[in-house]
């Protein structure tokens, strides 16, 4: 498409333009001669493709339009390979070493999935062999599998099947089914093995002073107890679920540790809806990886009921929004539904007594509802208390006035699967 547009509105990527050299004396030739010079290529975004001294003639005649060809380009790739190109045929010619890093340029730029058609147009624009363009890129083909095999990890590591995983890395299901047979592309660091700085709990009191996440999440799990937990009942590379994580932690804790995970939430927060699968626990059911034998550590922090409500809905399917009875009879049946589909592992669940916000300020112990219920050999239970401070001058004088002690307890209930 040929068009006029202002000489100022054209743009110069120094970094895209393959010249390294100007000529004055051809920006003068065309400055005499502008009535009959061809029109400059630029793309879709005006960036300048081809007729660098056209252009520069153009501005030092102080013209304010100048005529243009416009073609579209797709990608930076195929920007690169055009200006280089144009210039290939009529410009000034690269040298061996300007080759060599436009070759690069473009190439990194390329899609992995179209470099090995790349190749050979690189080849065929530069003039040179198969094998010489190969050991221009080959930095970047081995920093790119690198970077691949990553990719890969933390798609395993995020429970994702050898199909998923070689649909988004572009490699075939047989090589990926290489690259995950062999373990040692996965190396246990000292943080998988909790050999770093980690501080090994010795008791069952985990108090913390201030809430380690950085989320600002309602329901966002403590790490600290997590990270506990997975010292205590996981190995490296072992499977957790957790179907409350909509804040995250799981996720972050997990890749710290090595730990492959299965996470998901009726309502993930926005930032992290791309890691969070959207799965409602209570009206789909419990779900998981593939291979459930392969699950180790189920991680429950579900909301803790009217200390929840309305929080994340004002649905009633909502374990927030329930009455006591549906609440204990939907949450004793997931516990349940996990302990059946595990073979050998441990089911955790994280929950804090109700007061302040229940009826009346009654005291409702929903641990010792679930002992009740669940009834499967418990492993340990761990105190997880708040600070006093989260108690209000309003409560404080409540409790004074009623005789009644605030709630300051929680627990974490670890029941074990075998």
């Amino acid at each position: 498409m040929n068009m006029k547009i202002k000489t100022t509105d054209v743009i110069y990527r120094e970094d895209l333009y393959p010249r390294s050299e100007t000529d004055p004396a051809r920006v003068q030739a065309y400055a005499e001669n502008l009535e009959v010079m061809p029109p400059i290529e630029i793309n879709q975004n005006n960036i300048l493709i081809d007729g660098w001294h056209r252009w520069t003639a153009h501005k030092k005649m102080e013209v304010d339009l100048i005529g243009a060809v416009v073609t579209e380009t797709p990608s930076e790739s195929e920007l690169y390979f055009l200006a280089i190109e144009r210039n290939s045929k009529h410009g000034m010619q690269l040298s061996a070493a300007d080759k060599r890093d436009k070759a690069r340029g473009i190439y990194h730029a390329t899609p992995v999935k179209q470099r090995k058609e790349m190749k050979h147009r690189l080849a065929s624009l530069f003039s040179v062999t198969n094998k010489t363009i190969s050991a221009w890129l080959s930095r970047i083909d081995k920093d790119t599998k690198e970077q691949q095999k990553k990719q890969i990890f933390d798609l395993w590591l995020a429970c994702h099947t050898q199909q998923e995983i070689a649909k988004r890395v572009g490699w075939t299901r047989d090589e990926i089914r290489g690259v995950l047979g062999n373990m040692e592309n996965f190396p246990k660091s000292p943080q998988h093995t909790h050999t770093d700085n980690f501080q090994p709990p010795i008791y069952n009191v985990w108090k913390t002073q201030n809430k380690s996440n950085g989320v600002g999440h309602f329901g966002n799990t403590e790490a600290q107890w997590l990270d506990n937990l997975l010292y205590l009942y996981t190995d490296p590379f072992d499977i957790v679920i957790d179907p409350f994580a909509g804040g995250g932690s799981t996720i972050d804790v997990c890749k710290k540790r090595g730990r492959r995970y299965w996470v998901s939430d009726r309502k993930p927060i926005v930032e992290r809806e791309h890691e969070i699968r959207k799965h409602d626990v209570v009206v789909d059911g419990v779900a998981g990886p593939t291979h459930f034998t392969d699950v180790k550590f189920v991680y429950l922090d579900p909301p803790y009921w009217k200390q929840a409500e309305n929080k994340y809905s004002t649905d009633q399917t909502d374990l927030a929004n329930m009455d006591i009875d549906e609440f204990n009879k939907e949450l004793s049946s997931i516990i349940r539904a996990y302990a059946d589909k595990l073979k050998v592992g441990h089911i955790a669940l994280v929950m804090q007594p109700t007061q302040w916000n229940a009826p009346g300020r009654r005291f409702f112990d929903h641990v010792g509802d679930m002992l009740r219920s669940v009834k499967l050999p418990v492993d340990m239970r761990y105190s997880v208390p708040y600070e006093s401070q989260q108690c209000t001058a309003q409560m404080v004088l409540w409790a004074k006035e009623n005789k009644r002690c605030l709630v300051l307890t929680r627990e974490i209930i670890v029941w074990r699967i075998s």
